[in-house]
Protein backbone atom coordinates (compact mmCIF):
# COMPACT_ATOMS: atom_id res chain seq x y z
CA UNK A 1 0.00 0.00 0.00
CA UNK A 2 1.37 3.38 -1.01
CA UNK A 3 1.94 5.63 2.02
CA UNK A 4 -0.06 8.85 2.00
CA UNK A 5 1.67 11.91 0.63
CA UNK A 6 2.75 14.40 3.27
CA UNK A 7 0.67 17.56 3.26
CA UNK A 8 2.23 20.43 1.33
CA UNK A 9 2.46 22.74 4.38
CA UNK A 10 4.56 20.13 6.16
CA UNK A 11 6.92 19.86 3.21
CA UNK A 12 7.12 23.64 2.99
CA UNK A 13 7.96 23.87 6.68
CA UNK A 14 10.63 21.21 6.27
CA UNK A 15 12.19 23.10 3.35
CA UNK A 16 12.09 26.34 5.30
CA UNK A 17 13.68 24.70 8.34
CA UNK A 18 16.41 23.15 6.22
CA UNK A 19 17.15 26.47 4.51
CA UNK A 20 17.34 28.26 7.86
CA UNK A 21 19.63 25.61 9.33
CA UNK A 22 21.95 25.95 6.33
CA UNK A 23 21.96 29.75 6.57
CA UNK A 24 22.78 29.66 10.28
CA UNK A 25 25.38 26.93 9.71
CA UNK A 26 27.21 29.20 7.27
CA UNK A 27 27.36 31.93 9.89
CA UNK A 28 28.51 29.57 12.63
CA UNK A 29 31.13 27.90 10.44
CA UNK A 30 32.44 31.30 9.37
CA UNK A 31 32.89 32.19 13.03
CA UNK A 32 34.11 28.78 14.13
CA UNK A 33 35.08 26.12 11.57
CA UNK A 34 34.83 23.51 14.33
CA UNK A 35 31.17 24.30 15.07
CA UNK A 36 29.14 21.19 15.95
CA UNK A 37 25.57 20.26 15.09
CA UNK A 38 24.69 21.19 18.65
CA UNK A 39 26.15 24.67 18.08
CA UNK A 40 24.14 25.05 14.89
CA UNK A 41 20.94 23.82 16.57
CA UNK A 42 21.41 26.27 19.44
CA UNK A 43 22.06 29.18 17.09
CA UNK A 44 19.08 28.24 14.93
CA UNK A 45 16.80 28.01 17.95
CA UNK A 46 15.78 24.39 17.38
CA UNK A 47 16.47 21.17 19.22
CA UNK A 48 19.36 18.97 18.13
CA UNK A 49 16.94 16.35 16.83
CA UNK A 50 15.57 18.82 14.27
CA UNK A 51 19.02 19.35 12.78
CA UNK A 52 19.64 15.60 12.73
CA UNK A 53 16.32 15.16 10.95
CA UNK A 54 17.77 17.01 7.97
CA UNK A 55 21.46 16.15 8.35
CA UNK A 56 22.35 12.79 9.93
CA UNK A 57 25.80 14.00 10.94
CA UNK A 58 28.28 16.85 10.67
CA UNK A 59 29.76 15.58 7.37
CA UNK A 60 26.29 15.69 5.78
CA UNK A 61 25.75 19.25 7.01
CA UNK A 62 29.17 20.36 5.77
CA UNK A 63 28.56 18.83 2.35
CA UNK A 64 25.20 20.61 2.09
CA UNK A 65 26.77 23.91 3.12
CA UNK A 66 29.58 23.42 0.60
CA UNK A 67 27.13 22.69 -2.21
CA UNK A 68 25.07 25.76 -1.42
CA UNK A 69 28.13 28.00 -1.24
CA UNK A 70 29.37 26.52 -4.51
CA UNK A 71 26.05 27.33 -6.19
CA UNK A 72 26.18 30.93 -4.96
CA UNK A 73 29.75 31.31 -6.17
CA UNK A 74 28.92 29.67 -9.48
CA UNK A 75 26.12 32.14 -10.08
CA UNK A 76 28.43 35.03 -9.20
CA UNK A 77 31.01 33.71 -11.66
CA UNK A 78 28.46 33.26 -14.45
CA UNK A 79 27.11 36.78 -14.12
CA UNK A 80 30.32 38.66 -13.34
CA UNK A 81 32.24 38.56 -16.62
CA UNK A 82 31.22 39.90 -20.00
CA UNK A 83 32.66 38.07 -23.04
CA UNK A 84 33.34 41.45 -24.65
CA UNK A 85 35.61 42.64 -21.82
CA UNK A 86 39.35 42.99 -22.45
CA UNK A 87 41.36 40.76 -20.10
CA UNK A 88 42.19 43.45 -17.53
CA UNK A 89 38.56 44.49 -17.23
CA UNK A 90 37.39 40.87 -17.17
CA UNK A 91 39.68 40.13 -14.23
CA UNK A 92 38.58 43.26 -12.36
CA UNK A 93 34.92 42.49 -13.06
CA UNK A 94 35.41 38.95 -11.76
CA UNK A 95 36.84 40.21 -8.45
CA UNK A 96 34.07 42.78 -8.02
CA UNK A 97 31.49 40.14 -8.98
CA UNK A 98 32.50 37.64 -6.32
CA UNK A 99 33.28 40.26 -3.66
CA UNK A 100 29.72 40.30 -2.20
CA UNK A 101 30.02 36.55 -1.54
CA UNK A 102 33.68 36.66 -0.55
CA UNK A 103 33.01 35.50 3.01
CA UNK A 104 31.43 32.32 1.66
CA UNK A 105 34.39 31.75 -0.65
CA UNK A 106 36.76 32.04 2.32
CA UNK A 107 34.62 29.70 4.41
CA UNK A 108 34.67 27.03 1.71
CA UNK A 109 38.47 27.16 1.59
CA UNK A 110 38.51 26.85 5.37
CA UNK A 111 36.33 23.75 5.22
CA UNK A 112 38.73 22.27 2.68
CA UNK A 113 41.59 22.54 5.10
CA UNK A 114 39.68 20.98 7.99
CA UNK A 115 36.92 18.69 6.79
CA UNK A 116 35.99 18.29 3.14
CA UNK A 117 39.42 17.65 1.66
CA UNK A 118 41.13 19.67 -1.04
CA UNK A 119 39.96 17.37 -3.82
CA UNK A 120 36.27 17.94 -3.05
CA UNK A 121 36.66 21.69 -2.64
CA UNK A 122 38.74 21.89 -5.82
CA UNK A 123 35.80 20.26 -7.58
CA UNK A 124 33.37 22.79 -6.08
CA UNK A 125 35.59 25.77 -6.90
CA UNK A 126 36.58 24.57 -10.37
CA UNK A 127 34.26 26.98 -12.27
CA UNK A 128 35.70 30.05 -10.51
CA UNK A 129 39.28 28.88 -10.86
CA UNK A 130 38.86 27.95 -14.52
CA UNK A 131 37.31 31.34 -15.26
CA UNK A 132 40.28 33.21 -13.80
CA UNK A 133 42.75 30.90 -15.55
CA UNK A 134 41.03 31.48 -18.90
CA UNK A 135 41.12 35.25 -18.38
CA UNK A 136 44.84 35.09 -17.61
CA UNK A 137 45.52 32.85 -20.61
CA UNK A 138 43.77 35.31 -22.89
CA UNK A 139 45.54 38.25 -21.28
CA UNK A 140 48.95 36.66 -21.73
CA UNK A 141 48.19 35.69 -25.32
CA UNK A 142 47.23 39.30 -26.09
CA UNK A 143 50.19 40.75 -24.22
CA UNK A 144 47.94 42.56 -21.73
CA UNK A 145 49.24 40.45 -18.83
CA UNK A 146 52.92 39.45 -18.52
CA UNK A 147 53.62 35.77 -19.16
CA UNK A 148 56.37 35.30 -16.55
CA UNK A 149 54.11 32.97 -14.48
CA UNK A 150 51.92 30.22 -16.02
CA UNK A 151 48.20 31.17 -15.94
CA UNK A 152 47.12 28.33 -13.66
CA UNK A 153 49.90 29.03 -11.15
CA UNK A 154 49.19 32.76 -11.26
CA UNK A 155 45.48 32.08 -10.75
CA UNK A 156 46.21 30.14 -7.55
CA UNK A 157 48.45 32.94 -6.27
CA UNK A 158 45.83 35.60 -6.98
CA UNK A 159 43.19 33.51 -5.23
CA UNK A 160 45.35 33.21 -2.11
CA UNK A 161 45.94 36.96 -2.05
CA UNK A 162 42.26 37.79 -2.55
CA UNK A 163 41.23 35.41 0.24
CA UNK A 164 43.75 37.02 2.57
CA UNK A 165 42.37 40.48 1.78
CA UNK A 166 38.79 39.28 2.29
CA UNK A 167 39.81 37.85 5.64
CA UNK A 168 41.43 41.16 6.61
CA UNK A 169 38.19 42.99 5.87
CA UNK A 170 36.25 40.43 7.89
CA UNK A 171 38.64 40.97 10.80
CA UNK A 172 38.16 44.74 10.42
CA UNK A 173 41.87 45.21 9.75
CA UNK A 174 40.91 47.46 6.85
CA UNK A 175 37.87 48.48 4.82
CA UNK A 176 37.26 47.80 1.15
CA UNK A 177 34.26 47.71 -1.16
CA UNK A 178 36.12 45.39 -3.51
CA UNK A 179 37.80 48.04 -5.63
CA UNK A 180 41.09 48.00 -3.72
CA UNK A 181 41.22 44.21 -3.93
CA UNK A 182 40.42 44.32 -7.65
CA UNK A 183 43.21 46.87 -8.17
CA UNK A 184 45.67 44.79 -6.14
CA UNK A 185 44.72 41.71 -8.16
CA UNK A 186 45.43 43.44 -11.47
CA UNK A 187 48.76 44.76 -10.20
CA UNK A 188 49.73 41.32 -8.89
CA UNK A 189 48.85 39.88 -12.30
CA UNK A 190 51.35 42.29 -13.86
CA UNK A 191 49.14 45.16 -15.01
CA UNK A 192 50.90 48.52 -14.44
CA UNK A 193 49.59 50.24 -11.31
CA UNK A 194 48.23 53.37 -13.02
CA UNK A 195 46.43 51.32 -15.65
CA UNK A 196 45.05 48.97 -12.99
CA UNK A 197 43.73 51.87 -10.93
CA UNK A 198 42.14 53.51 -13.97
CA UNK A 199 40.58 50.24 -15.13
CA UNK A 200 38.98 49.52 -11.76
CA UNK A 201 37.87 53.13 -11.32
CA UNK A 202 36.15 53.15 -14.73
CA UNK A 203 34.56 49.75 -14.13
CA UNK A 204 33.28 50.73 -10.67
CA UNK A 205 31.75 53.89 -12.15
CA UNK A 206 30.10 51.83 -14.90
CA UNK A 207 28.70 49.33 -12.41
CA UNK A 208 27.45 52.16 -10.22
CA UNK A 209 25.56 53.67 -13.16
CA UNK A 210 23.97 50.33 -13.97
CA UNK A 211 23.04 49.65 -10.35
CA UNK A 212 25.64 46.91 -9.83
CA UNK A 213 28.13 48.74 -7.67
CA UNK A 214 30.55 46.71 -5.63
CA UNK A 215 29.72 46.32 -1.97
CA UNK A 216 31.35 44.97 1.15
CA UNK A 217 31.38 41.20 1.45
CA UNK A 218 28.02 40.05 2.72
CA UNK A 219 27.78 37.87 5.75
CA UNK A 220 26.80 34.27 5.16
CA UNK A 221 23.76 35.24 7.18
CA UNK A 222 22.46 37.06 4.14
CA UNK A 223 20.54 34.98 1.66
Amino acid sequence: MTPPTAPEPRRSNARANRARILAVAQVELSRNPDATLEDVARATGVVRRTVFGHFPGRPALLEAVAQEVSQVLGEAVRTSVSPDDPPERALARFVLGIWPVGDRYRMLIGLARRDLGHERVSELLAPAREKVTSILERGQALGAIPAHVPPRVLSAALEAMALSLIESVGAEAWHDDGTATATATLIAAGVPARRAEAEVHDLAALLSRTGKAAGAPESAETG
